[in-house]
């Protein structure tokens, strides 16, 4: 399941959702709006997004992961519109038969997420600046099938 919301993300429901019978383990990531970006003192988020490429990009990632793990259910929702601090802003779900292949299928979608889906962050500073940010990778790239290079041979 994906998808591109404007109301709050109920992340209980999501767990629920992608529960399944033949899978012992369900690994739930939350992504939530912080209140320091650096030195600066965050007051809100805002994240906008091209719907139409988002989607196709979300399932992409949903895809790959299906490819990759034995996932009895995934669920990627990721918030668009104004976020103030502590807010979810997006949520990754992945149900397999067990614990390791849930944790792994699940930080890969994250992760591979950050990467290719188009939505944007505007940070909303308490000094009134704001700026739209997109966060680098680790050394700059992505490999080929999406791991994050981190630059220290990690």
């Amino acid at each position: 399941m994906i998808r591109l919301t404007r109301e709050p993300i109920d992340y209980a429901a999501l767990t629920e959702a992608v529960r399944r019978p033949q899978c012992g383990a369900v690994a739930l990531f939350l992504g939530t709006v912080r209140d320091l970006t650096g030195d600066q003192v965050t007051v809100a988020l805002d994240y906008e997004a091209y719907p139409e490429m988002a989607e196709t990009t979300l399932a992409q990632v949903e895809q790959e992961t299906r490819e990759r793990w034995p996932v009895g259910e995934i669920a990627l929702v990721h918030r668009l519109g104004h976020l103030e601090v502590g807010e979810v802003s997006v949520a990754v779900a992945v149900s397999c038969p067990h614990r390791a292949e849930a944790f792994e299928a699940c930080r890969y979608a994250i992760d591979r997420l950050k990467v290719i889906v188009p939505v944007w962050k505007k940070e909303n500073w308490a000094d009134g600046r704001t700026e739209w940010v997109h966060p680098p990778a680790p050394n700059g790239e992505c490999g080929p099938n999406g791991e994050w290079g981190m630059g220290n041979g990690e």
